[in-house]
């Protein structure tokens, strides 16, 4: 059932991205969907279960890693919540389907900070609520009703979001849904997709594999050291360890942040991993030992570690003839960025970046992408900027992933992401660093230039295709056949009197006599504000604007 719904969803991926409400060249819901549901579905080749809770576990693991968008997250949210309910299961009735489907529909609403009606999760929750399922139920004819009430309900996210009413078009992942749920009954049925899925997601590593990051306080001194031994284990599940003692993952690690800092528990339906900085590892080790066995332990004393790393020198002149190679100490913050052009990713290491994620509009990262970047910063503390409004869940979902030193600042553009970087203060604590990055996403404005892909009318605004649009925050303000006009009428919208500084992170589409008309326009309109220009190397967006 998953591959044949991964498999009808990759046959419908253009369909998917051509109902972007906006008619920008970013509408990248379907394909979104379809990387992460591949994603899925190749965990679940390498498992290679006969037995439906672990393949449904398999699923959600790949699901979770291989998450890219806010439809991409949401997804993997839904077959989370399934997987939970049916791991223990070998074969499922058609009740235990039902249950199943109504917990991921939970657990995706409990995910997303603000619910929005009319799309994804309505059509997900409209499927499962209105279906009463039955023991008299065959799976196919479940099926068949989840299908039909999916459907039903995507006809009427116009209805529940005006936006998509005045456009024409039902809501994209709403659709994506319907077709995975399409291919899942076309399994039930015995059939199977005329055109096999070729999937493009990347290959994943088993989360257990993920390296650790070492986080911590920052520490001044040996003396200040709460905790002083790194201690890392590995578990090896038992089942009747695991039927009496009841594994949660969250609540395991609830348990554990009272016993250190600088905590990572990564689990999958075999192992644990655990890293945790504590004042006594036995206690670590006793608790992890509830679980399993323990086939792999390391505990380093850190005053020690730390002591050595403070007088380098004494050790080599105690043993010249010894090479001393001593790990770099981490520092105390590190930065992960996602940003798309050689010049923007320049701005970003400029202020300050440790790894910066290739992607933004029509390249949203995975779930993985981020976590592997976050294991490649060598910090105590690591702030994680999306620059990208679909890309602040699979951001959210990385920092969960690793633990509570990674710190999420919702950056929506990248002028909010370079004004956050702009205010970080390296004398303050992280929650006061955050408080005040976010502050700073609120106090810049954002103008991005692009095209139209297809012909539409928004705000009473008629657009063409190939025409120019000029968009303020998420509201399109101008369209026009020439890109310098259109910049100029949205600037014209942005900049008011309180402002003092205008950016422009020109696009690798911008000649210099479209500069030059732009920089006199400016000067004569707004001979108060300073002006800065900087080449960002960004496809598809001849200007990223920001305003302050």
């Amino acid at each position: 059932m998953f591959q044949e719904g991964a498999s009808v969803l990759s046959n419908n991926v253009k369909q998917v991205d051509a109902l972007n409400v906006f008619p920008v060249p970013d509408g990248d819901t379907g394909t979104n969907m379809h990387l992460t549901i591949s994603s899925g579905v190749e965990e679940v080749k390498k498992s290679n279960q006969n037995h439906a809770g672990e393949v449904a576990k398999s699923f959600s693991k790949g699901l979770l890693m291989g998450a890219r968008g806010n439809s991409g997250v949401i997804l993997s949210q839904l077959f989370r919540g399934f997987s939970k309910a049916v791991e223990k299961k070998k074969e499922l009735t058609v009740l235990d389907l039902n249950e199943a489907v109504e917990q991921g529909v939970n657990t995706a609403y409990k995910a997303v900070m603000k619910p929005v009606e009319g799309t994804i999760l309505t059509v997900a929750k409209d499927a499962v609520f209105q279906e009463k399922a039955s023991t008299e139920d065959s799976p196919i004819d479940w099926m068949r009703s989840i299908l039909q009430h999916a459907e039903f309900s995507l006809q009427k996210t116009p209805d529940l979001l005006p936006v998509l009413k005045e456009v024409g078009v039902v809501d994209s992942g709403g659709q994506g849904l319907v077709y995975i749920y399409e291919g899942m009954l076309q399994a039930l049925l015995g059939k199977t997709s005329t055109q096999k899925e070729e999937s493009t997601a990347p290959s994943l590593e088993d989360m257990v594999k993920i390296e650790h990051h070492q986080n911590a306080q920052s520490h001044l001194s040996t003396d200040d050291i709460k905790y002083g031994y790194c201690t890392e284990v590995m578990v090896k599940f038992e089942e009747e360890k695991l039927l009496a003692n009841s594994y949660d993952e969250n609540a395991f690690k609830n348990e554990l942040n009272q016993l250190g800092d600088s905590l990572l528990v990564v689990s999958d339906e075999d192992l644990m991993k655990i890293h945790i900085h504590a004042e006594y590892p036995g206690e670590v080790l006793t608790k992890a030992q509830a679980f399993g066995s323990l086939i792999h332990v390391k505990v380093d004393n850190m005053r020690e570690q730390h002591q050595a790393l403070a007088e380098p020198r004494n050790d080599a002149q105690q043993n010249p003839s010894e090479n001393v190679s001593i790990e770099k100490a981490p520092a105390s913050y590190g930065f992960v960025t996602v940003s798309v052009g050689d010049g923007v990713e320049a701005l970003f290491r400029g202020l300050g970046a440790n790894q910066v994620v290739a992607g933004g509009q029509t390249m949203n990262p995975s779930t993985e992408d981020i976590v592997n970047a976050i294991n490649n910063v060598n910090a105590y503390n690591i702030f994680v900027l999306p620059n990208n409004g679909n890309v602040v869940m699979a951001a959210e979902q990385a920092a969960e992933v690793i633990g509570s030193h990674i710190h999420v600042i919702p950056t929506k553009t990248v002028p909010q992401g370079l004004s956050a970087m702009f205010v970080f203060d390296e004398n303050s604590t992280p929650l006061e660093n955050k408080d005040e990055m976010e502050k700073a996403t609120k106090q810049v404005k954002t103008g991005q230039v692009t095209y139209a892909v297809r012909d539409t009318m928004m705000d009473g605004m008629e657009i063409k295709k190939g025409d120019y649009m000029g968009l303020a925050e998420k509201e399109i303000v101008a369209s026009g056949p020439t890109m310098e006009k259109v910049t100029m009428e949205l600037l014209s919208h942005l900049v008011d009197d309180d402002d003092e500084i205008v950016t422009l992170i020109r696009g690798e589409d911008v000649n210099e006599s479209a500069e030059s008309a732009i920089s006199s326009y400016m000067e004569e309109a707004f001979p108060n504000i300073e002006m800065e220009t900087h080449e960002g190397g960004q496809p598809l967006y001849s200007y990223i604007i920001a305003v302050e």
